[in-house]
């Protein structure tokens, strides 16, 4: 026997992967994991093909292939009125957790603390531990997981070195609304905090609520690093391609690690997204796409016991378990699967205290045939 201190000591293998296997084993509805059922766009796969067949199957550069990146920063100033360098402030990932975990790799030295909100996308805390930081975690609650920005001020020390935001967010679908911005501007003002923030769910927004990247606003976008995902913008979440932002200086320091990382990204995809990143109005098309399967599975929802939370982006809607169960949310969610034939996700799962709300995670990124079959099987709860 080898003996070793394992340097994540407490976690296991990830929620997702446990409740998609247990999905399989029972054959079981998966509205549980993040991925559509349905393909991307098809002509994305005839450009990859031909971009394939052209011979661009070689090292893309380090940063990505030079026309996706102007064509991101072009997204960029259309869409938010910022500038970012096409070849010192954007370069391509291995999807987004990668961007994510070579953001914090590329700032956080051992002992710096790092805040988080919770409940949130279980890579975050487990990246800061790996790297010897300290996770602050602050603890929103449902239904509106509303960020009181005096309390968070308190976790802030002179060990601070990152703030991590997700808007729009998961697991709970909410929001930063602008004074939730006011007030981080007015937070980080004079500091030397940086901002992780996760925005693979910016086309992903409902009703009256815009999406207010971190980039529209200058005292922030000199301190942020911004992550996207193309796997989320083009229903291909296991093509593993994304993307971050960032002010030269910090993104010198994001690629010294990135290089070392992954090196480069899948060449003859990147290319086909370039091309696909000139139909201008596909991201409104795609809001419109996400609104109506939103609508139509909380229709659905109002058949079943299950209480509804607001739901403002991504395409997750959580659901209030308590008038039905006295169960803690993970044996409830397993229940779900292999008594009634549909698999979902323990909000628990999302905080580090394991925090039960009594509110379990619903992926509405699936084909209506699949949300009706499913609210179909809920219904018998």
């Amino acid at each position: 026997m080898i003996h070793f201190n394992s340097k994540l000591p407490h976690v296991g293998t990830t929620i997702f992967s446990v409740m998609s296997k247990l999905a399989a084993d029972y054959q079981a509805i998966n509205l549980s994991q993040g991925f559509p059922d349905f393909e991307g766009p098809k002509e994305l796969i005839e450009l990859t093909n031909k971009y394939m067949l052209e011979g661009k199957n070689q090292y893309a550069p380090m940063a990505g292939v030079t026309i996706l990146n102007e064509r991101i920063s072009g997204k960029i100033f259309e869409l938010y009125n910022a500038q970012y360098h096409p070849e010192t402030e954007v370069t391509i990932t291995a999807g987004g957790t990668q961007a994510i975990f070579t953001a914090l790799a590329a700032t956080i030295h051992p002992g710096d603390e790092v805040i988080i909100f919770e409940p949130a996308y279980d890579s975050y805390a487990p990246s800061v531990k790996l790297l010897g930081g300290l996770v602050k975690a602050f603890e929103l609650s449902p239904p509106d997981y509303k960020i009181d920005w005096n309390m968070v001020k308190k976790l802030i020390s002179n060990r601070t070195r990152m703030i991590i935001l997700n808007s729009p967010q998961n697991p709970t679908g909410t929001v930063l609304k602008q004074e939730d911005i006011n007030q981080l501007i007015k937070l980080t003002r004079g500091t030397d905090i940086f901002i992780l923030s996760d925005e693979v769910y910016e086309h992903m927004v409902y009703d009256e609520n815009k999406h207010l990247s971190l980039a529209k606003y200058s005292e922030l976008r000199e301190r942020s690093f911004i992550i996207a995902s193309f796997g989320k913008l083009f229903h291909n979440t296991g093509w593993k391609v994304g993307y971050c932002l960032a002010p030269k200086a910090l993104m010198s320091e994001f690629r010294k690690v990135h290089q070392y990382l992954v090196f480069s990204v899948n060449a003859p995809v990147q290319y086909a997204i370039a091309d696909m990143l000139l139909q201008k109005d596909y991201f409104a098309a795609l809001n419109n796409f996400f609104t109506e399967k939103r609508n139509f599975f909380r229709q659905l929802l109002q058949q079943t016991r299950f209480q509804l939370l607001p739901c403002e982006g991504s395409y997750f809607q959580c659901v209030g378990i308590k008038n039905i169960t006295d169960e803690k949310d993970t044996d409830f969610t397993k229940r779900l699967t292999t008594e009634f034939g549909v698999a979902s996700i323990p909000t628990s799962a999302f905080y580090s205290k394991s925090t039960d709300y009594g509110v379990i995670r619903f992926c509405f990124a699936k084909k209506q045939e699949t949300l009706e079959n499913a609210v179909e099987r809920l219904t018998n709860v």
